[in-house]
């Protein structure tokens, strides 16, 4: 089943999002669910709010969201980013284009 993960990151900046990005990427653009080292992303997306930024993802299980956060986590680490909580509901519905 799919899932709706938001995370919200108080503080944090497009500056951050972006080398976060950077990590996963090995230095490359993250513009489609592939450029990402993991398996089951079906949609991303992330923007500021006010005091900080928001990610927005939709995966195909809790099982590759798991699999990513073994990837993600060391970065986020890494970067001074690990203490943000994500918020995982069950999808009712997924339209992708």
């Amino acid at each position: 089943m799919a899932i709706i993960v938001t995370i919200d990151m108080p503080g944090v900046g497009q500056e951050a999002y972006d080398a976060c990005v950077q990590r996963l990427t090995g230095g490359g653009e993250f513009t489609a669910v592939d450029d990402i080292p993991a398996h089951g992303l079906i949609s991303h997306a992330a923007g500021p709010v006010d005091g900080g930024w928001r990610v927005v993802d939709v995966w195909e299980s809790e099982d590759a969201l798991e699999n990513f956060a073994k990837i993600l986590q060391p970065i986020l680490a890494d970067l001074g980013l690990g203490d943000a909580e994500p918020q995982v509901i069950p999808a009712h519905n997924v339209v992708t284009s």
